[in-house]
């Protein structure tokens, strides 16, 4: 007995694409057969990541997308289904963030992070839904995967990023919504809630004076790794999650705990 992780002939859509845990899902379930779409604004870093993926052996497609303009998620994926195939997998993990205290938020600062975090990533699973729903309707046993990455921000209020964390609780209910509304299609949607994660995008924080008096106030005293995700990831991608819909899961090494 045993999980077989094998995704031949799926189609992952994995927004975000460009940096960060984006580029580590893209290359994970492309090492897993799934043939990925790039998906994200910066197209000439998704244009690397692609040659990279080829380069090991497996086949990226590169789309433009962004979330915060509804005709660019409607164009983007139309431009995935006619490059690559009808989408089986959707990773929703386009997110931005800012560090300030509510008071000092203006409506530019809070509309940064809503219309990416919540609202784009609303629209983006909801033109993909839209298509995987008209695909079960003739095929009721074809199953599809969403996955969005929200936090354990979203979980927990953490010190100077509250509207980030309102914008990952919405995603951890929107989860729950989807779930509940398309679960019917076979379409399971379930959320990642990361804990802290050391990246490109915030290895020097990390590496700091504040950012290791932080490392050290966690359970393990240790920020994770992109790949820590990964099995996680492959999980829900999977058809042996077909049991696991509406599920707000935290990778955070203890954090919660706390």
């Amino acid at each position: 007995m045993g999980i077989e992780v094998n995704f031949e002939g799926k189609i992952a859509l994995i927004t975000g694409a460009s940096s960060g845990l984006g580029a580590r899902f893209a290359k994970v379930l492309a090492q897993a057969g799934a043939q990925v779409v790039l998906a994200s604004r910066r197209t000439e870093r998704l244009k690397e990541l692609r040659a990279e993926i080829e380069a090991d052996g497996g086949a990226a497609h590169v789309v433009s997308l962004d979330v915060t303009d509804f005709a660019s998620i409607k164009s983007a994926i139309a431009h995935a289904e006619t490059e690559a195939g009808p989408i089986d997998i959707l990773v929703n993990n386009s997110g931005v963030s800012n560090t300030q205290r509510l008071v000092d938020v203006s409506p530019e600062d809070y509309a940064f992070v809503m219309d990416t975090n919540l609202r784009g990533a609303f629209f983006v699973a909801q033109q993909t839904a839209k298509r995987m729903i008209a695909r079960a309707k003739g095929d009721p046993k074809k199953q599809h995967r969403i996955i969005n990455i929200a936090s354990v921000a979203g979980l927990r209020v953490l010190p100077q990023i509250g509207v980030y964390c309102m914008s990952k609780a919405g995603v951890v209910q929107m989860t729950k919504a989807m779930a509940v509304e398309w679960g019917k299609y076979n379409i399971n949607t379930n959320a990642i809630c990361p804990g802290y994660i050391s990246t490109e995008i915030n290895e020097d924080y990390f590496a700091s004076e504040q950012g290791q008096k932080l490392v050290e106030m966690l359970p393990r005293k240790r920020a994770g790794k992109p790949e820590d995700l990964d099995g996680l990831l492959l999980l829900l991608a999977g058809e042996d999650s077909h049991f696991i819909n509406g599920a707000i899961i935290s990778a955070d090494d203890g954090m919660l705990a706390m």
